[in-house]
């Protein structure tokens, strides 16, 4: 049963295990992906017509295509934990899409959209974190002021990247966005700042108290994961 590879003890799934309990009963009672979420915004992938996109239908309908497997499950519950962060994302999916239609490539702001929706993280990091973030300064960043971590923990909200987690692998790596308020009130994503990817690379492992390899400072010295910046 593909729910069973997910290890409710990892930190980064401590801000689904409340909403998750429930449907995870409903999963090992047989019920579908779709029904076990437990709210009519799911629906199963066949209600989605050919041809049109699924950010589209979501938008025109407010229903949710959803299939059983993992991606689409960790998706579901990332609605259900953070539902106006992610109507924030279709809004502007949809009206990019009523401007443009579909086309070949989504162009900036849906290709934003679609990377974070998939593989992001939301972090209140204090000035000290965020400057060392920007920087890839990962000694400052994790070591010299791994105190201040104890608070201020991203919460991952990709479901590809949760996915991915069900195998930890060093290399995994959100796209964080650095913003003023908590994730239940997505006011700062604008389609303006979106365009322009304002995400930064965040080697998940990384974050204290998440992984116990991470304890000792030689973890974060392998440069093909904590990666020096650009130029």
């Amino acid at each position: 049963m593909f729910w069973r590879s997910l290890d409710w003890r990892a930190p980064w799934l401590a801000p689904y295990a409340e909403v998750a309990r429930p449907v995870i009963e409903r999963l090992e009672s047989g019920a579908g992906t779709a029904v076990a979420l437990g709210h009519p915004r799911f629906v199963a992938q066949r209600e989605l017509p050919d041809g049109e996109a699924y950010e589209g239908f979501i938008g025109r309908t407010g229903r949710v295509p959803t299939r059983d497997n993992l991606h689409d499950l960790l998706n579901g519950l990332v609605w259900l934990r953070f539902p106006v962060l992610k109507q924030r994302l279709n809004e502007l999916h949809a009206a990019q899409l009523a401007a443009e239609g579909v086309r070949p490539q989504r162009g900036p702001l849906r290709d934003a959209l679609t990377l974070f929706d998939e593989n992001g993280a939301w972090w209140q990091a204090p000035p000290l974190l965020a400057d060392a973030l920007r920087r890839r300064d990962w000694h400052a960043l994790f070591v010299t002021h791994r105190a201040m971590w104890l608070e201020v923990r991203p919460v991952l909200v990709g479901h590809a990247l949760l996915e991915k987690l069900a195998a930890p692998r060093t290399a995994i790596t959100a796209h964080v966005w650095m913003a003023g308020e908590a994730p239940e009130q997505p006011g700062s994503i604008t389609a303006k700042a979106w365009a322009l990817k304002p995400f930064h690379p965040l080697p998940v492992l990384g974050v204290p108290g998440w992984w116990p390899a991470n304890e000792d400072a030689a973890f974060y010295d392998d440069a093909s994961v904590f990666r020096p910046p650009r130029g």
